[in-house]
C-alpha cells in the first residue's frame, strides 16, 4: 500500500480542531503496549491526561459503551486504541457509536490507531470520520515490542520464534516513534484530517528477525514457520476461544502476505526524524532485561 499522508495545510487554512492545544486528553487502553507511552510523553509534556482502561480509575471499557460518556466528559481530545483490532467484526459499528459520543462529549480531537493495509481497519476509520472529519489516522506496521512484550516473548526466551509469517518481510515499527507520532498529533497544529502510514526503516524477514534477536542477547534464536491453522491451534493452548483464535491466525496470515513489505516516510513526515532501527530496540531491550532468563 501506498503512503497516503495528504501534504499538510498552510497554518491559516488548519481546521477547526488545530485551533488551540487540548486542555485534557484521554488515553484509550492507557495501561496497554501504545496507550501506556502516550501517557507518559503527554505527562511529560505537561498535558491533563485522563488515563482511560477497565480497571483503572478512570473506566473505559470497549465492551461497554456505558463507560465511554463518562470517560470522554470534560476531555476535548482523545487517543482511541481499538480493542481487540480495528479489523475484528463490530468496529466499524463500534467507531460509529464512538465517534458520536465523542461529538457529544465535545471532544474535537482524536488520534486513531490503525493497521497498515487492513480493509475492514479502513472502514472503521470512515465510520469514525462521519462525525470527526478532523480525525488523525496512524496506520501502523507491526511492532517491534512484539517480541519483548507482546506474544511472541515468549518463544524468543525458549529459542524458538513459532508465526505463520514464511519468509515475507516486515517494516517493523518502534512502539516508541509511533507512541512519538501519537503525541504530536495530540498537541501540535497541522494533523488535523492527516492519514499517516509508520513503519520502521527496512524490511526484515522473521528469520532476519530471529537472527538480530540472537546477536542482541547473545543466544541462538531460530524461526519456525507455521501454518495459520497451526497458529491457531497454539492460541487455544493458552485458553484463547477457537473461533477468535481462527480469527486471529488468519488476520496475521493476510497481513503477512507480501501487501505490506515495503517502507514508508510517516515518521519522518511528523517527526523531523528517522524511525529507530529493529536492531537498535533489540539492543536495549537486552539490556533492559527483558529477555532474560
Amino acid at each position: 500500500m501506498t503512503n497516503t499522508t495528504q501534504d499538510r495545510k498552510p497554518t491559516d487554512e488548519l481546521r477547526g480542531a488545530d485551533a488551540m492545544a487540548p486542555r485534557t486528553v484521554l488515553v484509550t487502553g492507557a495501561t496497554g503496549k501504545t496507550g501506556h507511552r502516550v501517557f507518559e510523553r503527554l505527562v511529560a509534556r505537561g498535558v491533563r491526561v485522563r488515563p482511560g482502561s477497565r480497571s483503572g480509575g478512570v473506566v473505559f471499557d470497549w465492551a461497554d459503551a456505558n463507560t465511554w460518556g463518562p470517560a470522554l466528559y470534560g476531555a476535548d481530545a482523545a487517543y482511541v486504541a481499538y480493542y481487540p483490532d480495528l479489523a475484528a467484526p463490530g468496529s466499524e459499528d463500534a467507531m460509529r457509536l464512538f465517534g458520536s459520543v465523542a461529538a457529544a462529549n465535545g471532544v474535537r480531537r482524536i488520534v486513531l490507531l490503525s493497521g497498515r493495509g487492513e480493509p475492514e481497519a479502513a472502514r472503521a476509520e470512515s465510520a469514525l470520520r462521519e462525525t470527526c472529519p478532523d480525525l488523525t489516522v496512524v496506520r501502523s506496521a507491526f511492532f517491534a515490542q512484539n517480541f519483548s512484550e507482546g506474544a511472541m516473548v515468549e518463544g524468543v526466551l525458549a529459542g524458538t520464534v513459532a508465526f505463520p509469517g514464511a519468509d515475507t518481510a516486515e517494516p517493523w515499527l518502534d512502539v516508541g516513534d509511533l507512541a512519538d507520532v501519537v503525541v504530536h498529533a495530540l498537541t501540535e497544529d497541522g494533523h488535523a484530517g492527516q492519514t499517516y502510514e509508520l513503519t520502521g526503516p527496512r524490511l526484515l524477514t522473521f528469520g532476519e528477525v530471529t537472527a538480530e534477536l540472537s546477536r542482541a542477547t547473545g543466544r541462538e534464536i531460530h524461526y519456525a514457520p507455521v501454518s495459520g491453522a497451526q497458529y491457531a491451534q497454539t492460541l487455544t493452548q493458552y485458553g484463547m476461544p477457537m473461533p477468535e483464535a481462527e480469527w486471529l491466525a488468519g488476520l496475521f496470515t493476510t497481513l503477512l502476505d507480501g501487501h505490506n513489505a515495503s517502507t514508508t516516510d510517516g515518521v519522518k513526515r511528523v517527526l523531523g526524524r528517522e524511525p529507530r532501527d529493529f536492531a537498535e530496540f533489540a539492543r536495549d531491550a537486552a539490556a533492559a532485561g527483558d529477555w532474560h532468563v
